[in-house]
């Protein structure tokens, strides 16, 4: 059996906590499949920090907030949508990242996640940015709201479109760097995207998503936690596999709803 230290659990809670949240606004954007792409943008990263040795989270947090400054970059500059762009970062960083890790040993805990041990300053760094990452949803869920409305009314209600939109894009990048620590590369988008979607289903409101969302993720997170406990199955896809199950159990409910208020 896996022995789960406090710290590790601590900022796996946190962790999936922010994807929740930061997937229920990502959802509203319509860039929830967006957001698998772009944990794939991690990959021209960990590629060269297996090849040089040192920490492939250090070199997938240098690849995504680079991947975010580019993606914030053409939006400026082109008429393309934040999807879009995204599409087009992550079929280049697929090919780049495939030729940087070549046939490095290191290569499935990277893509599909693991427990490791984590150390006090690494443990302090993550649940800093995951309680900002938390903050800044929070804190600015109204905003991100009114900009998806009309971008010219949210100007008229004094909020920097440009500072706010750059600004989330750096947040998605950081909770996807959370989240790649436990889940990998590969499936760390599937955090955000399926707790939204699951929220979506039932939610009545925004704040009702927010908080569906990121319970549906932590759901996901310690099942999965408690889950490679006991069989020998890799911590990234028992993780997706609860929160799937969740998200159907979520269009049950919603079927259940519709049939009440039919009659």
């Amino acid at each position: 059996m896996i022995t789960i230290d406090p710290l590790n659990l601590t900022l796996a809670a946190l962790a999936a906590v922010a994807s929740g949240l930061v997937g229920s606004v990502a959802l509203m954007r319509r860039m929830a499949l967006a957001g698998d792409a772009f944990s794939h943008v991690a990959l021209p990263g960990l590629g060269l920090a297996l090849v040089y040795s040192f920490n492939p989270i250090l070199g997938g947090a240098a690849a995504l907030l680079l991947g975010a400054f580019i993606i914030w970059k053409v939006e400026q500059i082109s008429a393309l949508n934040t999807e879009a762009i995204i599409g087009v970062l992550f079929s280049i960083s697929l090919a780049v990242g495939a030729i940087a890790i070549g046939e490095e040993h290191e290569l499935i805990e990277a893509l599909f996640g693991g427990i490791r041990p984590v150390a006090s300053g690494e443990f302090f760094v993550g649940t800093a940015i995951a309680a900002g990452v938390i903050w800044f949803i929070i804190r600015n869920r109204r905003a991100l709201t009114l900009i998806l409305v009309s971008r010219e009314l949210a100007k008229t209600a004094a909020i920097k479109t440009e500072i706010l939109q750059l600004s989330f894009l750096i947040v998605f990048a950081l909770t996807v760097l959370l989240g790649m620590k436990f889940l990998g590369a590969l499936l760390t988008g599937s955090l955000i995207i399926i707790p939204a979607a699951g929220a979506r289903n039932v939610a009545r409101n925004l704040h009702g998503m927010l908080a569906i969302s990121s319970g549906l993720a932590l759901a996901s997170m310690i099942a999965g936690i408690l889950a490679v406990q006991s069989f020998p199955i890799e911590l990234g896809p028992a993780v997706i596999l609860v929160a799937g199950a969740l998200f159907i159990f979520t269009l049950g409910v919603n079927l259940v709803r519709q049939n009440i208020s039919l009659q």
